[in-house]
């Protein structure tokens, strides 16, 4: 999933950089999303491994 936010947010400074802003605007808030789905994810993981311990 890392790479797929990786892969959105150069889209969208080359698309930024070309003149296109609803482009970098879609790949921009694509990448958001997928920002806030690994750190929801990251935190499920981290409480769950204190829960265990």
């Amino acid at each position: 999933m890392i790479k797929w936010i990786i892969i959105l947010l150069i889209i969208a400074a080359a698309a930024s950089l070309l003149g296109m802003p609803a482009l970098a605007g879609a790949a921009a808030t694509g990448a958001r999303i997928l920002i806030g789905i690994v750190l929801v994810i990251f935190l499920l993981v981290v409480l769950g491994i204190f829960a265990v311990t």
